[in-house]
């Protein structure tokens, strides 16, 4: 199962007013992913922080398996990230001030975190990825996002992510009123591109300079 063992880079949670946390794609690391921060340009005022996947992976099968087959995993992802969450607001940081942000698999594990957890979050990015399960489930997802800016990009095609799959979990999350910007760019590769980091800056990050 996966251990708390978190990487922090920015401002001490104790000080901070703000905090994005990372979620690396599997196979990566939390550094790695703590290595797309410099992109963002994040103000002064922001945590950031990184949990490290046992064996470097959230699940052992593709995010379009049955459920059952990413289990006990999946769900000690979630575990860890509830606690993760819980930690932060238990330091004085109300929810509409924490963001998210994965790649791939950990693009997935960010929208299935915060579709099971619908509520007004400071803002969520995924690049490449979608709701988890071998279809959508939608008694799993419950709340109100209250507005929550959320990004997705993604390649059409994609090896790992279908394009079908992306756009079924933004008419989801949109149902649980986030305020999503799906943007499917052709023939991207798996990979995450300038553009889509100036939208994600646009579409989420940037709303947390005035927040």
């Amino acid at each position: 199962m996966h251990q708390n063992n978190i990487v922090y880079r920015g401002k001490k949670l104790e000080e901070a007013g703000k905090v994005l946390i990372m979620l690396h794609g599997r196979g990566a690391s939390a550094e790695d992913i703590l290595s797309l921060s410099s992109y963002f340009k994040l103000d002064n005022d922001f945590a950031i922080i990184a949990p490290q996947a046992t064996n470097h992976t959230w699940y052992p099968y593709s995010f379009l398996a049955e459920p059952s087959q990413n289990e006990p995993f999946l769900s000690s992802s979630i575990d860890l990230l509830n606690g993760v969450v819980n930690d932060i607001v238990l330091k004085g940081i109300a929810k509409d001030k924490i963001y998210f942000l994965g790649f791939s698999q950990g693009a997935c594990l960010t929208l299935e975190f915060v579709a099971r957890n619908a509520t007004r979050w400071g803002g969520a990015i995924a690049f490449t990825g979608g709701l988890i399960g071998d279809k959508l489930y939608p008694d799993k997802y419950k709340g109100d996002f209250a507005g929550t800016p959320i990004f997705i990009g993604t390649s059409d095609p994609d090896f790992h992510v279908p394009v079908q799959r992306v756009q079924d979990s933004t008419s989801l999350l949109t149902k649980l009123n986030a305020n999503v910007k799906e943007i499917v760019y052709k023939d991207m590769g798996h990979t995450i591109i300038q553009e889509e980091i100036d939208w994600a800056k646009k579409w989420v990050l940037n709303n947390a300079q005035n927040v």
